[in-house]
């Protein structure tokens, strides 16, 4: 112990030196690369999954779904929290926000359950489980028909 410390009292440029010459350090893979970051990548795709389950629920309930300009003072807006699985199959669905319309929650859960099973989500939004969590906004005019957030005409800006 006392010849070590002696050794590096005489020569501590050459002690450092040896010690820092054991050391390696090697940055993580993702310090090397430069890919878009995952939540943009995430966000886009969640985005883009979303369109394509809207224009399948519009597919499936033609009668229901308002052509054209939203009016601006909505009847309701009724948003639904659902699940899918790896295939796109509707596992669980409930009327997450509501302004206590209940033709309108009715209407949104029926639809969702007519347009099931919905397109199969990318493998990348799916967790542990194969499965997926998702939110929707049902956006109704005073004539019961409705629009969804993910794929809406702009509102109107006035009440007529």
């Amino acid at each position: 112990m006392t010849l070590s410390l002696k050794i590096t009292q005489l020569m501590p440029g050459i002690a450092l030196s040896a010690l820092l010459a054991a050391c390696t350090i090697t940055p993580p893979p993702s310090a090397l690369e430069s890919p878009k970051p995952a939540a943009a990548v995430s966000s886009a795709t969640l985005d883009q999954y979303k369109v394509r389950v809207a224009q399948r629920i519009f597919e499936r309930n033609p009668s229901l779904v308002l052509k054209g300009t939203p009016q601006a003072m909505l009847r309701s807006l009724v948003v639904v929290a659902y699940t899918v699985d790896r295939n796109g199959r509707v596992l669980h669905s409930s009327v997450y926000r509501t302004n206590g319309d209940d033709e309108a929650e009715a209407t949104a859960l029926a639809s969702l359950r007519r347009a099931s099973p919905l397109p199969a989500p990318p493998t990348r939004l799916l967790d542990g489980n194969g499965h997926l969590e998702l939110f929707e906004d049902w956006l109704f005019n005073d004539n019961g028909q409705f629009q969804l957030r993910s794929a809406h005409s702009p509102q109107a800006t006035t009440i007529d």
